[in-house]
Order: structure tokens, then sequence, then C-alpha cells
């Protein structure tokens, strides 16, 4: 059977060779990150060849995301690298100290106007709030805080505002050059931290074009406002081609308690506005060092699952783990079991909407019948762009979709949704008569299906044609095509 649900492995060190890369892709891996928070360029792009060349020797079309830094704002370093702070103690971040002579009564930050972003009452969590302050005074160069919860504080550790509204624009002068590098690596998919608003992806997008690319671009919804606001939400969404529920900042800016409600919500509207989504971090984090999840963590995958996810996501469980194959393989069992379960092959998705084009009827029509139709075992979709095989993959099924199509750029940006798997096909260079045929002939050389078995067909009369979708076909394998 085949696994429906995406698995996105970050790479590093614990990863950077050949052979670990081809075992991820044998445990279940589909699309590789490329965390530029970490490495220089010239990491990235050789990552990027070694999964390339691993997956055109392995015949499979995996997708690489290439994911920006923004702007992650944190404090600057200790004199002797952390301190230990107490609760009730003054602690001060102060924008005017040397980036390197932190102490335990204060330290330097990167992002000089955060003073002018928070106020008397403000609480501000660091290291993904395991440290958390409340400001009491605030000066146009220093905060003066007290400690709320302390512990041990190291150099670089990131901040927070809970309930978000700072004010860091989603693109650095180190995210507009990794742009650039990720152009000239030819990412699928590229990811946008911290966007406030969909004017932040827009920004990237326009940057990206400038740069001779056009890869599809993520979203990463991690900030507060962002989720407060549910028609800056759908203005995110609708912007990108994909989001990401990134959890972490996420969590920290509105709390863990009201995360799970606005994942479940993020993963919703993805949805019902036809976008891909990825749900991330801390997954399987107890696999970095231990050989099995924890059975919390597996209910947390099999829950994003459960709720219509296209993707999950391994961040350091990959990157730095001490058995990043094995997590994967663990991940990719728990989406199977998810899957067979029913409430993961019914939908209601677009039930009482009208279409305005056509391409997405038929794909609508196609899923609609896979699902009432006995004896149904594939549906393909002869696709240029990819995006019938888009809108079949919004509605939950247990039919395999196969994206069949001559474009490389297509079949690797499909690695990302749900249910479909990619299949080179050109049916341009075919009689017209031949392409149903051919196209089921395919599936059969790769043993997805066999005589007797129903396929679900949709293609355009003009083959090759962007958004020229306007035909089902229903069809029985062994039989005359």
């Amino acid at each position: 059977m085949l696994k429906r649900t995406k698995i996105v492995a970050t790479l590093g060190p614990a990863t950077d060779t050949e052979e670990a890369i081809r075992s991820l892709i044998e445990a279940g891996a589909n699309v590789f990150r490329l965390n530029f928070s970490h490495g220089e360029a010239e990491d990235h792009i050789q990552r990027a060849q070694k999964i390339r060349k691993i997956g055109k020797d392995m015949d499979k079309y995996i997708g690489v995301l290439g994911d920006l830094q923004g702007p992650k704002i944190r404090i600057s370093k200790f004199q002797n690298d952390k301190v230990t702070l107490e609760a009730g103690q003054q602690f001060i971040l102060d924008a005017e100290l040397d980036k390197n002579s932190g102490n335990d009564q204060a330290v330097g930050i990167d992002y000089k106007d955060l003073p002018n972003d928070v106020k008397a009452g403000n609480h501000l969590m660091l290291d993904d709030g395991r440290i958390q302050f409340e400001v009491t005074k605030t000066t146009a160069t220093t905060i003066v805080c007290k400690v709320i919860v302390g512990g041990i504080l190291s150099n670089n550790k990131g901040i927070n505002l809970l309930g978000g509204g700072l004010s860091a624009p989603a693109l650095t002068d180190k995210d507009k050059q990794d742009i650039k590098t990720a152009v000239s690596m030819d990412v699928d998919y590229l990811a946008v931290s911290f966007p406030r608003s969909a004017a932040d992806i827009e920004e990237a997008r326009r940057l990206l074009h400038e740069a001779g690319g056009s890869s599809a671009l993520v979203a990463k919804i991690e900030r507060a406002e962002t989720v407060n606001d549910e028609s800056i939400l759908d203005d995110i969404i609708l912007a990108s081609d994909a989001v990401m529920v990134a959890r972490g900042d996420l969590g920290v800016e509105i709390g863990d308690a009201q995360l799970i409600g606005v994942q479940k919500r993020i993963i919703e509207r993805a949805r019902v506005l036809n976008r891909v989504v990825i749900t991330a971090t801390q997954m399987m984090e107890s696999m970095i060092h231990n050989p099995i999840p924890t059975r919390a963590e597996v209910f947390d995958v099999a829950n994003a699952i459960l709720d219509g996810t296209d993707a999950v996501m391994l961040s350091a469980e990959t990157a730095t783990g001490d058995n990043p194959a094995r997590t994967v393989d663990a991940m990719a069992n728990v989406c199977q079991g998810a899957e067979n379960q029913s409430l993961a092959k019914t939908s209601n998705h677009r039930i009482d909407i009208e279409f305005e084009r056509v391409d997405e009827t038929i794909a609508m029509a196609a899923m609609y019948s896979a699902n009432h139709l006995k004896g149904v075992k594939a549906i393909i979709a002869l696709t240029e762009s990819g995006s019938t095989a888009l809108w079949l993959s919004r509605i939950r099924s247990g039919i395999p979709i196969f994206a069949l199509s001559r474009s490389t750029r297509t079949l690797r940006k499909v690695s990302l949704y749900r249910g479909v798997e990619a299949l080179e096909f050109d049916p341009t260079v075919l009689a017209r008569h031949d392409v149903n045929r051919l196209a089921v002939e395919e599936l059969v050389s790769h043993g997805h299906v066999q005589n007797g078995d129903l396929v679900i067909i949709t293609k355009g009369d003009s083959m090759g044609t962007l958004g020229g979708t306007n035909a089902m076909k229903i069809v029985r394998v062994g039989e005359v095509i």
C-alpha cells in the first residue's frame, strides 16, 4: 500500500552523505528541507545536487524545500557562553551592549528596535519559552525585565513576544541573498519565515521572479497576529502555494494550550482554499536520541493526518539525530496506520460549492466518482502544471492519484501533495487514440493496477496546455481502451 501523507525530512550533519540520503528515501522521505538558518550557501547547493542525483538513480521524484531564516530575534552572547537566572531577579536586554559581553545582569540583542516594540507588562519568551520575562520598564535602547521563569540561558537564544506584534520585517538582507541561492539550486519550494501578511509573501514572490526563479512559496505560520485574525490568515494562505504550521514559534507566541485548535483551523482553511499544508516541529523529537517514538508523538502525527495535513515534517530528528532513517520509517508507519482509518477516507470537501473552472470541476467529479464507484483502484491525472492533481488531493480518499506529466518541475512539485504519486509520461508525442491505453499500461508496468481494475482518467483535449483538463473517462484494465 502506498503511503499517502508525505514526509519532509531536514538534512544536516547527520544526513550529509549520499548513503544517508538514499536511506531516508527508502524509509519514506518525499521532500528534503534545506534550512538556510544553518550552514553556508555552498553546503545547501551540494546537498541539493546530491538529492537530484540520488532521486534520478532511484527513479523517484524528490522535492527540495529551501527554508529562509527570517527575522529570528535573538539575544547576543555571554562572556562565559551561558548564565543562570533566578526567578524574581532583574535582567536587562540592552541594544547597545557589546554582542559578546553578556553576563547575569544583562545581554545584548540583535534586533535593535525591540525596545520600541514592547512595553511594561509584556511577557517575553526566550529559548522557546523555557525562560520567561515580564517587562517592567523600557528606554530607547533597553528593556528592563523581571525573571518569571528562570534557568540556564545560553548564547543566541530566540526571543518571542507573548501575543505577537514584533515589527521585524519578514525578509532580511540574508533572506534576499538566500533567495538568489535558492534560485540557483532550482528548489521546488521556498519557505518564507514569520510573514505578517500576504504582502510579505507577495514581496518574496517578486524577489524570486526577479532572480529568475519560479519555485512554489510556503508561508510559515508562526506569528500570533496571523492566526488571531481569520482574514489575515486566509489572505496569507491564498497568496502562497503551501503553508506550514510552524508550531515552535507559533506555540510560544499563542501558548501551547491554544495551539492544537489553531493547527486544526490552519489545516482546514488550507484545504478549503486548495493549498498544500505541512505540519511541523517536534513531531518525533524523542527520536533524536531514542530508537522508538513516544506514544504521545505517535498520536500527534496521526492526529495531524486525520485532520488532513498533506505532509508531516522532521527537523533535528533527521538533521542531527542518532536515528534518521529509523525515524522516517517510524513516521511512515504512523502515516499508514492513520490513513487506514475511515475518517481519513471520507470527505465533504466543497460539496455545496459551485465551481468556476472546468478543470477543477473535472477533478472534483473524478474524486467523487472514485470514492463512490466500487472497483476503482487508481486515478490518472494527465497534467501539465499539476493543478488537477492538487485539486484531486484535496478530497479525502484511499485511492491513489497518479500525476502523469512530461514536466520534471511538476513531477517534483507533486511530491508534497497528499495521495499523489508522480510518473513521467509525455502525451504530446503520442497519437491521441493511444494516450489512455498507454497511460494505463504505465500503471500496470509499475504494479499499481491489474486486469479487471477500474481506473479514472482526467485529461484535456489539447495535450500540453496549462489548465486544459476538460474530460474524465472511466476504463477497465484489460479491456479495449
